[in-house]
């Protein structure tokens, strides 16, 4: 029992199969993973071989939240097109974005990752798709800055080969060709993917979306992925011009192409999914295809309200994203659980999302999406130990009756503790992995440096 660590005195919701839920109980955490858990105080022989005590009196204990969809590079151009459906947004960005590089690509994680960390992620899914020629080693960048951080990071290699000239959306100084894609898609993966229980960073392939890149590359990208034994990850259903656009161009809904060039499966998570009838909810389901809902983003961009309860009700894997900081400005995952709850109240009534389960999206959902089940997602022994204290104890939260309705329909509470592998990553509600006033000067810079003001 050498060389614990003991988390003591909180309300533990375990987001178990069982829905194990302990209004005052202990975890123990040894060598990055959870070996035990309980009631009322820690047995005495784990208290002798504590090294370390964290008093979770008046938290809520809950697993690391997982966002499942990101792109983290969008820190810096947060505020622009405010009032822009979602091609109309892309079109008024498309030209800043094509001058990232891997430096500003690295300012933007650090921003992204810290404001992440500071809303109770401990896992981090970026989809990056813009790569312009001599823009360096972007994933490289974010894997780093990951790294320094102290999160755990699901990198996607994106990309996008549809230029305006021959249909798409993004003009062509912004895509690439298919063939370039691929080899650097693949390079990413040998560089950077790590397939172990307790990895820190893996690698999917992640084309952007049907109106951004050929069905060569849908279809080339899926044999490679499944060749290299990773996932994929793509846009999806996300709005109704979306679906006219894959209607005139391929005959067919975006659900019905993305099956025709082998996109659907359990290896597959898509971002949005809104506009799905009931058959398309009933196909993801029968594959094991993922979602990542990202409540806010599709507020933002007046794209919809996903059908978030029939996919759950059907088994469908379904996990929270923050999407863009450029569509979703607060870039806070925490705060996606009481929007998720809110949304789809808002759609299919009052019952529709209690707040156990739009926790549940944050956690053990996001695990499935990302096919780490077995790892994270819920505090179980054998688990790896991303833990999370919430503080209660403050004005907003001082009373209330249900401590999991403080996370799910209250505002976000201070995270008092966060632990990534068993390892504090913020205390206090501060990082304490990296400086954060550092992290705000890069960031000014950076977003002034693309925007062309410095």
């Amino acid at each position: 029992m050498a060389g614990l660590t003991l988390i003591e005195g909180g309300h533990i919701v375990a987001v178990d199969a069982a829905d194990t839920e302990i209004p005052h109980g202990w975890i123990a955490i040894r060598e990055g993973r959870i070996v035990a858990l309980g009631e009322g105080a820690a047995p005495p022989e784990m208290r002798d071989a504590a090294i370390q005590t964290i008093d979770a009196a008046g938290a809520l204990v809950t697993p690391g939240l997982i966002n499942t969809h990101h792109h983290l590079y969008q820190w810096l151009t947060r505020g622009w097109a405010q009032d822009s459906i979602l091609f109309d947004w892309l079109v008024a960005l498309y030209p800043t974005w094509s001058r990232i590089d891997a430096d500003s690509a690295g300012d933007a994680a650090a921003g992204a990752m810290a404001v992440l960390a500071r809303s109770g992620c401990t896992t981090v899914g970026d989809h990056h798709y813009i790569f312009p020629r001599g823009s360096g080693d972007i994933v490289g960048a974010i894997v780093h800055e990951a790294s320094e951080l102290g999160l755990r990071l699901h990198a996607t290699r994106g990309s996008m080969d549809l230029g305006e000239s021959d249909g798409g959306l993004p003009p062509d100084f912004a895509v690439e060709s298919t063939s370039a894609a691929l080899a650097a898609s693949a390079e990413a993966v040998t560089r950077y993917h790590d397939a172990s229980f307790e990895s820190m960073v893996r690698v999917a392939i992640a084309p952007c979306s049907p109106f951004t890149v050929t069905a060569d590359l849908l279809r080339e990208s899926a044999t490679l992925a499944r060749d290299l034994g990773v996932r994929l990850h793509t846009h999806g259903a996300e709005t109704v011009e979306e679906e006219a656009f894959c209607r005139e161009r391929f005959g067919m809904s975006p659900t019905d192409y993305l099956d025709s060039v082998g996109w659907l499966g359990s290896d597959v998570w898509m971002a949005h999914c809104v506009h799905l009838s009931p058959e398309d909810v009933a196909r993801f389901a029968r594959t094991g295809t993922g979602v990542a809902h990202c409540p806010s983003s599709n507020a933002r961009l007046a794209a919809g309200i996903a059908p978030v309860r029939a996919m759950v009700s059907a088994g469908v894997p379904v996990g929270l994203g923050v999407d863009g900081a450029a569509s979703n400005e607060h870039g806070r995952l925490g705060s996606e659980i009481r929007q998720a709850a809110l949304l789809s109240r808002l759609r299919d009534g009052a019952t529709a999302m209690p707040v156990r389960d739009a926790l549940r999206l944050a956690t053990m959902g996001g695990a499935r999406v990302l096919g780490r089940e077995r790892e994270i997602g819920s505090l179980e022994p054998g688990k790896l130990a991303d833990v999370v204290l919430w503080e209660l104890g403050e004005v907003e939260h001082a009373g209330i009756a249900d401590p999991v309705a403080a996370l799910g329909l209250g505002s976000l509470p201070r995270v008092r503790t966060m632990l990534v592998q068993g390892r504090e990553v913020v205390s206090g509600g501060r990082l304490t992995t990296a400086d954060e006033d550092e992290i705000s000067r890069r960031v000014v810079a950076a977003a002034a440096r693309l925007a062309g003001r410095g």
